[in-house]
């Protein structure tokens, strides 16, 4: 007939660890004993003392995790179908066990009565060897095999699971992106056993050998990364003489400056980043950059909240909001399977938030005019308007040209074809998928080096123009070679 299911902890270490309530269930001959594994001190110890069954055939032979635990949970219950059955896990059954909830919710659906007692917990020996409050200090636990991305460090921390060498190596290569060399790593291996072992080495000198199927590692890390970045940017709000002095306004020329800088290290990128090789030089100028721009959106964000208005958590939070919102194709039912469908949703849902009776509306008149063209020429073809190709904006570009040419001597007319031109332009790089402001500042950049290699040559002003168009042309054949010069016919 059928039977219920017991689930149990069998603790962190040895048999005798083992609640005596629970060690006498176990013993029961009457009931079936179920052991997760028996890589457990106290499940080898048990299996010495009865005839157990384990799991660790499911291991050899599911191809993931997932699939052990579902199988597992089926085992149980094809069990308890039968007679009575106990399920006992390492440690507690509510720490780091997929397999019982598994279980009580096939259960349910079944009819069938589950009791689930807790177990002592590794984490009681882990928190007992470092002296840490779990409440008092704070705690983070992470799973050796799925270190989150970013790995935000601001309270102590335990690293579980840190079985075998490949784990351990890329937990020390993981943490090693953040911390010190000498950081100070507690390992602590065996818990709860005679073998019990806990010791104290530096970050670098984690090596292979500290791996073990029960091996966890515990660091009191200081705040670092992005929480520590806001720890630091609030400690020199309150602290630094300048940083106090400082209002919204007062930051809005280092937030242009910042910008522009950054935009300037981005145009050094080779024109297919992040595809082709990667130049690792270029990439840590726009690492560099971008943490600049980052401090000015961390320094109003902090002043916001001294104001009550927000802080960088309600900033990130309404940005996911808006990032699900304006991506129905990802995130809902919308269609969309090409970048001009996804243009033409988000300026559909932006239009409606803002409640705009034109698409043209809200370009800020302030931004460049480069830039400025770009933006109303993306928003006119999320409705179709907009040339078929490159080919046929070249031709506009002619043709502006051509009308260019023939007002010349006057000023106002020469004005408005100039901007035509340009506006043509800035559609021609949007076709050619080309950044404007990149290329144009790519231009200048070639325009300075080449000058400044024809005032090597000594006082260009006593030169005719003759002589100087021929210093010109040997400038660029000189350069020809850099990477910046080798598509440039100039």
């Amino acid at each position: 007939m059928a039977g219920c299911i017991t689930i149990v902890g069998l603790g962190p270490g040895d048999y005798q660890r083992i609640p005596t309530e629970i060690r006498r269930l176990l013993l029961d001959p009457d009931t079936r004993v179920l052991v997760r594994t028996l890589e457990h001190p106290a499940a080898r110890h048990l299996s010495e003392l009865r005839v157990v069954e384990s799991g660790d055939d499911l291991y050899e032979s599911a191809e993931t995790f997932d699939a052990v635990y579902r199988q597992l949970a089926e085992r149980v219950m094809e069990i308890a179908a039968i007679q009575p059955v106990i399920f006992a896990v390492p440690g507690s059954p509510f720490v780091g066990e997929r397999t019982p909830g598994l279980i009580r919710s096939y259960a349910a659906e079944a009819g069938v009565q589950v009791e689930v007692l807790g177990g002592e917990s590794f984490l009681d020996l882990v928190l007992d060897a470092v002296g840490v409050d779990p409440i008092g200090d704070g705690l983070l636990v992470l799973n050796a095999h799925q270190l989150p991305d970013p790995l935000l460090l601001q309270h102590p921390t335990i690293i579980t699971q840190v079985d075998v060498p490949l784990v351990l190596t890329d937990v020390r290569e993981t943490l090693a992106r953040l911390l010190a060399p000498d950081t100070p790593v507690t390992v602590l291996t065996e818990l709860g056993t005679a073998q019990a072992r806990v010791e104290t080495v530096a970050l670098e000198d984690l090596a292979e050998g500290h791996a073990g199927l029960r091996t966890s590692l515990f660091l009191a890390a200081p705040q670092v990364g992005v929480p520590g970045l806001i720890a630091t940017m609030r400690r020199l709000r309150a602290d630094c003489p300048w940083d106090r002095e400082q209002t919204h306004h007062s930051l809005v020329r280092n937030l242009v400056e910042e910008t522009y800088e950054l935009v300037e290290a981005l145009s050094r990128l080779p024109v297919e980043a992040p595809g082709g090789e990667p130049d690792f030089v270029a990439y840590h100028e726009v690492e560099d950059e971008l943490g600049d721009v980052l401090l000015q959106v961390l320094f109003h964000s902090t002043m916001a909240g001294e104001a009550g208005a927000f802080d960088i958590e309600d900033i990130a939070e309404r940005l996911r909001e808006k990032l699900v919102r304006r991506h129905p194709h990802v995130f809902g039912e919308v269609e969309a399977a090409t970048a001009r469908d996804v243009l033409h949703n988000w300026e559909k849902i932006k239009q409606d938030e803002k409640q705009r009776s034109s698409l043209m509306d809200d370009v800020p008149a302030g931004l460049p005019g480069m830039e400025r063209a770009a933006k109303v020429q993306r928003r006119a073809t999320t409705v179709g308007f907009d040339w078929e190709g490159p080919a046929q904006v070249m031709e506009k570009v002619r043709e502006e040209v051509t009308e260019l040419e023939a007002v010349l001597g006057n000023r106002v007319e020469a004005e408005h074809e100039l901007g035509d031109l340009l506006f043509s332009a800035v559609n021609l790089a949007r076709h050619l998928h080309i950044d404007p402001e990149v290329a144009l500042r790519r231009a200048v950049d070639r325009f300075g080096s080449r000058f400044r290699w024809m005032e090597q040559s000594g006082d260009l002003a006593p030169k005719s123009p003759g002589e100087l168009n021929e210093l010109w042309e040997a400038a660029k054949a000189d350069q020809a070679d850099f990477p910046e010069n080798r598509s440039d016919h100039g």
